[in-house]
């Protein structure tokens, strides 16, 4: 299931980070990776803020549906 259609307060692991290798990349880097743990935040306008790795990142929907959890 993509990570834009998770519901909010769920703890999720993350089983593949799909898109182009730019895209991977830059998700990567902000600690998208396979096996990490994510937290939907909340969901506004289509744009996900997650907690990933101690921190809290926002993403637009795009990016968040190439991430599947």
């Amino acid at each position: 299931m993509p990570l834009a259609m998770v519901d909010a307060g769920v703890s999720n692991v993350i089983k593949r980070v799909g898109g182009n290798a730019e895209t991977r990349a830059f998700l990567e880097k902000l600690g998208f990776v396979t096996g990490a743990t994510v937290v939907v935040v909340n969901v506004i306008s289509g744009n996900v803020i997650v907690n990933i790795k101690d921190s809290r990142v926002a993403i637009g929907k795009e990016m968040a549906m190439k991430i599947m959890v």
